[in-house]
């Protein structure tokens, strides 16, 4: 017996990604139903019934960026043979992926919705909590620096050199979006791997 109801007339992954890119584009609170709809080529009705609210819509968005443009960040960090360079490529990935000349230059993890409506709380949460587990890989590197033997930090100072480190990816990002090159991002970077060696030396022969 066939099936009842219309079949689906497009394919979802290509409207997904055509989503990430309204979304990319325009920040969450900046995107409407309206704009998804004429981007997708879909109905708002269709929208809902494939993908959910624009919110569930969103989080899948997010999901998708997280697995193409956010990924060699976080390959940067697993496949560096030390932390310190896993760091530094973890930079450049990032400088690379936010000054690309097809993409919005910024981050959408870091820009898409920083502030705005009391109603859309739970999503700047959703964003925040992906930031969180972005610093806890950044400190789960510098664990295995630590564990291999090639990083000599304390336990305790582990959580505020990720902080760093993350704080400085969440700034090329902004700096990106305000115009700055590929070129000027990496004298960031540069300036960012200078740090490294005060950051990372003994407690002890630090300089207070």
């Amino acid at each position: 017996m066939a099936g009842r109801g219309r079949p689906r007339t497009f394919d979802p992954d290509t409207a997904l990604r055509q989503a990430l890119e309204v979304f990319w584009e325009r920040g969450y609170e900046g995107t409407s139903l309206k704009d998804l709809a004429q981007a997708m080529g879909i109905a708002s009705a269709s929208i809902y019934a494939c993908f959910g609210s624009k919110e569930d819509l969103f989080r899948k968005v997010m999901a998708l960026y997280g697995a193409t443009s956010g990924e060699p960040p976080r390959r940067a960090l697993r496949e560096h043979p030390t932390a310190r360079a896993a760091v530094h490529a973890m930079l450049r990935a990032t400088a690379d992926e936010i000054t690309r000349s097809d993409a919005p230059h910024y981050c959408m993890l870091i820009l898409a919705a920083p502030t705005g409506a009391v109603e859309n709380h739970e999503v700047r949460e959703f964003l925040a909590g992906i930031r969180h587990d972005m610093r806890a890989e950044v400190e789960d590197r510098l664990r295995r620096g630590v564990a291999d033997g090639d990083l000599a930090v304390s336990p305790a100072d582990l959580d505020a050199i990720a902080r760093y480190y993350t704080t400085v990816v969440q700034g090329l990002s902004i700096q990106a979006r305000d115009g700055a090159t590929r070129e000027e991002l990496e004298a960031v970077i540069t300036c960012a791997m200078a740090a490294w060696d005060a950051l990372t030396s003994a407690p002890s022969h630090r300089v207070n």
